[in-house]
């Protein structure tokens, strides 16, 4: 084996040991503290095929990530939420929870910087462990906070895979109508039970980019047919009308912006987190270059009709540019699907202790497989393409992505000994560690009423509005009468 040049990389307190040469997926592993692959080195043109196709840790990797995790399926239910809240609130409620989620992403990004410095100090070795999210709230902050980042953390993920099951069949059908959607969504759990096979975010640089694209390609196509479709004939723009279906739309919104709950996962697969810190924003940025003109365009062709068509798609004639984005769409949630798992396998496999174990590829996907049971099971029983976006934002979002990492920034640094030692000072112009905490607290109070409290009320009223009208593990959510 190739001899290893040791290269200490020092940014603040943080020191990050970056591993030149050897084997490829050991090199991240020792660099980024993921270790998550193994095997013997490779060599030659493997080598240069792993590193372009497979082995990822730059900040583009992470650009990319967090950038394609944004913008999966809720892209086509975003006309629907324009539907209900009007065209002025959907575009400044698009902004206002951009800025809001890149703010929240930067705090995690601290707080993991935080946590790993500490535990480096005293001579931790993450090599072959993952850090994740609720082991930054286990070591700054103790057991109950570890205890609520767990639970809202993985029920965020969880019901965020089963979202990607439900798009899946969801979009399937405006190709292929010969089998209701909850057929199509036994067929596509089996084939994103695959992603058990990936061992870690190191492994989606491919990927990633390959569902930015396609997620680019869908929403320049969405603006583009709804242009050259032109305005329905009769077409109302009456939103917003009711509160339920304004707080509803503003929370899928507010889901749209949260996908922070793979955010330490990512960072800890870099070379280099400490340059996280403005990825998320960055990626916000892009993904309201897809998000806004989709969404505005589809309204102002459809307006009041998108109200029962929580899928842009279905109001667009069938047309081979609208079959390709399907399909890409198809493979983007794919793509989502393992993001949003991988942190429930970790979870998992730390649980039943295989984490880190290098014993062969088969036999942690065997003990991943678990994991995608339930995930299944629940996509077979709310099949509510849309409504369950609200809910799940609502309810879990607003906490596993906003309030908590805004309350525990302020918890960490409320002692002065800790604001005097911390690794990442406050941003400047921002008004030193005041203006951080009174960014937080405005941040918590916002999404406890808002987000929370009245999001919480209206998505919940309008969940059960679509159990009593559809029922549960209905066979054909949405679709046209058949004839």
């Amino acid at each position: 084996m190739a001899s290893e040049k040791v290269e200490t990389i020092v940014a603040g307190n943080y020191v990050e040991m970056e591993r030149e040469g050897g084997d490829g997926e050991h090199q991240a592993g020792a660099g980024a503290g993921g270790g998550d692959g193994g095997g013997a080195a490779p060599s030659g043109r493997s080598k240069l095929v792993s590193s372009l196709f497979w082995h990822g840790g730059s900040a583009y990797d992470a650009w990319f990530s967090c950038s394609s995790n944004q913008v999966a399926q809720v892209l086509l239910t975003l006309p629907y939420s324009f539907s209900q809240l009007g065209m002025a609130s959907g575009i400044a409620l698009q902004l206002f929870y951009g800025l809001m989620g890149s703010w929240t992403a930067y705090l995690i990004s601290v707080l993991y910087v935080e946590y790993r410095t500490r535990k480096e100090r005293d001579k931790v070795d993450f090599r072959g462990h993952v850090i994740q999210w609720f082991e930054v709230l286990d070591g700054l902050l103790g057991t109950h906070w570890r205890n609520a980042g767990l639970f809202f953390n993985c029920t965020f993920l969880l019901f965020g895979s089963v979202i990607q099951l439900i798009a899946c069949a969801s979009n399937i059908y405006y190709i292929n109508d010969s089998m209701d959607k909850r057929t199509w969504t036994y067929i596509f759990g089996a084939c994103c039970a695959t992603t058990v096979f990936i061992p870690s975010f190191h492994n989606y640089r491919m990927w990633s980019f390959l569902g930015l694209l396609m997620t680019t390609y869908t929403a320049w196509y969405l603006t583009a047919a709804a242009l050259v479709h032109g305005r329905l004939e009769g077409v109302t723009h009456s939103a917003p009308t009711k509160m339920v279906l304004y707080f509803t739309g503003a929370t899928n919104i507010l889901y749209t912006f949260g996908g922070h709950a793979v955010t330490v996962e990512i960072m800890h697969a870099m070379w280099k987190p400490q340059k996280f810190k403005l990825i998320y924003l960055m990626a916000t940025l892009y993904v309201l270059t897809l998000t806004l003109p989709s969404a505005s365009a589809m309204y102002w062709a459809f307006g009041d009709a998108l109200l029962d068509h929580s899928n842009a798609f279905s109001l667009l004639p069938r047309t081979p540019f609208r079959d390709a984005a399907v399909v890409l769409m198809l493979i983007h949630q794919f793509i989502t699907f393992g993001f949003a798992c991988t942190p429930l396998y970790f979870v998992w496999e730390k649980a039943i202790g295989v984490h880190g174990d290098r014993t062969g590829v088969f036999r942690r996907a065997a003990a991943r497989l678990p994991v995608v049971a339930p995930i299944w099971f629940l996509a077979v029983v709310f099949p509510f393409f849309g409504p369950i976006n609200s809910t799940v934002g609502s309810l879990l979002v607003s906490f596993t992505v906003y309030i908590i990492p805004a309350a525990a920034h302020m918890a960490v640094f409320a002692a002065p000994a800790a604001r005097e030692g911390a690794v990442e000072r406050p941003p400047r112009g921002l008004g030193g560690w005041a203006g951080m905490y009174a960014a937080n607290c405005f941040v918590v109070a916002w999404v406890l009423v808002v987000g929370f409290g009245f999001g919480g009320w209206a998505s919940t009223v309008n969940f059960v509005r679509q159990v009593n009208t559809f029922g549960l593990f209905t066979k054909c959510y949405q679709c046209p009468p058949r004839h």
